[in-house]
C-alpha cells in the first residue's frame, strides 16, 4: 500500500492530507480531526477501511487499494447550500471522472455515481452543528478504482489509473461544489436532468410511482397515482 506524495497536498491546495493505510472509516477519522480544529481544506485518505459506510448506515467495501476512499472536511456557512452539496458533488464528479471511465457517468439521486446500470461510485455527507450553524460537513467519496472481489459487478476507472491521479481530478472537484452558495441554479438542474439515471423510470421508494426530476432546492420529483410529491430524503428504490 503506497502513501501519496509528499508534494500532492500542496499540488491539490489542501490545508492538510492525513493519510492511513486502514481505518475504520475515513469519516470516523474526518469527525475527530475537525472537532480538534482541523482546518477546511483537510483531506483523510485510507488504501483501505475496516467499515466504510455510505447513506443510512449501509456498508461500502472498501479492499485495499480498490478505490479511492476518502473524507475532505470543509467550513461552510451557507445551510442552504448544504441541503443541495450531494448532488453538487455528483454533478462536479461525474465531469471529473468521465475522462476516466468508457461511458457517460450518470447520476442516481441523491449520492450516487454510475457507468451504465453499474455503481461507479457514492457520496456521504456528513454535517456537525453548533447553535444552529454548521461548525464542519464531512464529504465522504468512495470510487471504484478496480471491481472489489465481493461485489464484481461494479463498474471501476480504466485500468492503470493510479489513486494519486484520481485524487487529481476528485479534490477539486469536491472543493467547487463545496464553495457553491444556495439552491440548484437553472444550469445546474439542467446538468443534472442530462445524466439522471431515474427520470422517467418507477420507483417504489421514498414513494411509489414515476421519477421526474429534481427540484433547486435538492428533492427528488415523483408522479404517484395521488399527484407529484417532491421528496427530500430518502433513496430511490427501482421497481
Amino acid at each position: 500500500m503506497t502513501a501519496p506524495s509528499p508534494e500532492l497536498a500542496a499540488q491539490l491546495g489542501l490545508a492538510r492530507l492525513d493519510y492511513h493505510v486502514r481505518v475504520t472509516s475515513t469519516m470516523d477519522v474526518a469527525h475527530a480531526l475537525a472537532e480538534d480544529g482541523a482546518p477546511a481544506g483537510t483531506l483523510v485518505l485510507a488504501s483501505a477501511q475496516a467499515s466504510g459506510r455510505g447513506r443510512s448506515g449501509k456498508a461500502w467495501a472498501s479492499e485495499p487499494e480498490a478505490g479511492l476512499w476518502c473524507t475532505l472536511i470543509e467550513r461552510p456557512e451557507d445551510t442552504r447550500a448544504l441541503d443541495v452539496l450531494a448532488l453538487r458533488v455528483g454533478l462536479q464528479l461525474a465531469v471529473a471522472l468521465e475522462p476516466s471511465v468508457d461511458a457517460p457517468v450518470r447520476l442516481k439521486w441523491p449520492n450516487d455515481l454510475f457507468v451504465g446500470d453499474r455503481k461507479l461510485g457514492g457520496i456521504l455527507i456528513e454535517v456537525r452543528w453548533r447553535e444552529a450553524k454548521p461548525e464542519w460537513v464531512a464529504i465522504g467519496v468512495g470510487i471504484n478504482r478496480t471491481a472489489p472481489a465481493s461485489y464484481p459487478e461494479v463498474a471501476h476507472v480504466r485500468t492503470g489509473i493510479t489513486r494519486d491521479a484520481l485524487l487529481a481530478q476528485v479534490v477539486p472537484a469536491l472543493r467547487r461544489a463545496a464553495s457553491a452558495h444556495g439552491p440548484l441554479g437553472g444550469e445546474d438542474c439542467a446538468a443534472w436532468a442530462a445524466r439522471d439515471l431515474a427520470v422517467g423510470r418507477r420507483v417504489t421508494s421514498p414513494a411509489d410511482g414515476i421519477v421526474h426530476g429534481i427540484t433547486p432546492q435538492g428533492a427528488v420529483l415523483i408522479e404517484t397515482a395521488h399527484g407529484a410529491i417532491a421528496c427530500q430524503s430518502g433513496s430511490l428504490l427501482f421497481a
